[in-house]
């Protein structure tokens, strides 16, 4: 408690207005995250497409989300994908493959900076982005798949994240150059399973979390969003920040909606060298 005392008054000096009536609207809620984030003896964090749309990118089931779309249900179908696999990759194109325009959130940054700190000890996400580890987070945990490898359907070749974006940001398909079969990037499709080997990781990783941050996820998607459940199961806490309702609401310690304004808030703590 004499931590986020300590930071509350060095921010009390130096914040703007903007922030100020945060601040002081959520004194209590904003002391408690400080003082959950210093006692924590193995944070974790959980994120969403939320924390992505701070960059830029649309998010997939909220008021404006890419899901909402005619036929948006067909960018991550397998059996459409092996049909017509130029509607995925033109799809996706700004929120994969144009690595010019995308840059890390606020969010992306502070949670690295907090792992480079000790505070958090491992970030498991939805996104597939490749958002956190632009931002600098290490070792992120991607339960839905990653587009850092890409391989061939047909004989299995691995192609690397960097050698497919040329050639989907040309408006072309990625064809394997040993046997022309069609490149797939290594996410979960609809009617795929999830990749064992890091949901397994994810899961001991929230069963000994004694706090977890949960961000910008409306926790619909099963089965990661039993991951905070394990937390809570094992008697850690949960943080939520989502600008919409979740199923763990109730059982959440602390709930937010605005992850710009609680982000910006650590950023100040981080840069007064008092977290």
């Amino acid at each position: 408690m004499q931590v986020a005392s300590q930071v509350l008054s060095a921010l009390n000096c130096c914040i703007d207005m903007d922030l100020y009536s945060f601040y002081n609207n959520g004194m209590n809620e904003v002391d408690e995250i400080l003082k959950f984030i210093t006692d924590a003896q193995y944070l974790t964090v959980f994120t969403g497409a939320g924390v992505s749309t701070l960059s830029g990118l649309r998010d997939f089931r909220g008021k404006d989300g890419l899901y909402r779309e005619v036929d948006a249900n067909k960018i991550f179908d397998l059996p459409y994908f092996l049909e017509d696999p130029g509607f995925y990759y033109s799809h996706t194109l700004d929120l994969i493959y144009d690595t010019q325009q995308i840059r890390p959130s606020l969010v992306h940054t502070v949670l690295a900076r907090l792992q480079r700190r000790g505070y958090v000890k491992r970030v498991i996400t939805q996104n597939i982005d490749l958002l956190h580890q632009k931002g600098g987070s290490t070792d992120v945990l991607e339960i839905h798949g990653s587009p850092r490898t890409h391989h061939c359907l047909s004989c299995g070749r691995v192609y690397l994240y960097d050698e497919i974006v040329p050639i989907v940001r040309f408006g072309q398909v990625p064809f394997c150059e040993v046997c022309d079969g069609l490149i797939k990037p290594d996410i979960t499709f609809f009617g795929e399973s999830l990749p064992q080997k890091a949901l397994q990781e994810a899961y001991a990783e929230s069963s000994k979390s004694d706090c977890m941050l949960i961000l910008g996820s409306t926790l619909l998607v099963s089965p990661a969003s039993s991951l905070p459940l394990r937390t809570l199961q094992n008697g850690g806490k949960i943080i939520i920040a989502n600008r919409g309702e979740t199923p763990l609401d109730s059982y959440a310690s602390l709930r937010y909606d605005d992850l710009f304004e609680l982000f910006s808030y650590l950023e100040e703590a981080l840069d007064s060298d008092l977290l």
